[in-house]
């Protein structure tokens, strides 16, 4: 992502959030969608290659979570990953979220994929 479709991303969203590593963003992620007592929908999650496996994703989705659940008193919170990132869907079944739609996409190439779409809610934290 380059610093202009980050610094719209920030813009257009809710809650845009970092994780700081010796004065470097190392990770980032926000709200495209946001609801007050509904639903919250996480987008935009990057987490430098050199950051990861050490933590650094579950930090920053537990930080997700909790603004949910506390800012915005979400019922759900939605992430979206494509079939083709296993760690992503792996990474987001080991934190409680559940598969409940798959949505068919066109990939770069023209190829079928499909955009998995997971949820936790608040009774399952």
């Amino acid at each position: 992502m380059s610093s202009s479709q980050l610094r719209d991303a920030i813009a257009q969203r809710s809650d845009s959030t970092v994780v700081e590593l010796g004065g470097e963003v190392i990770a980032f992620a926000n709200f495209y969608r946001w609801e007050s007592g509904g639903r919250c929908s996480i987008g935009n999650v990057i987490v430098s290659p050199a950051a990861r496996g050490r933590g650094v994703g579950r930090y920053l989705i537990e930080q997700m979570i909790a603004l949910a659940f506390s800012k915005h008193q979400a019922a759900e919170i939605i992430v979206s990953c494509f079939n083709q990132n296993i760690a992503g869907l792996l990474f987001y079944q080991k934190l409680g979220f559940q598969p409940y739609a798959i949505e068919e996409r066109q990939g770069r190439k023209g190829n079928r994929i499909a955009l998995i779409h997971l949820r936790l809610s608040r009774n399952a934290t």
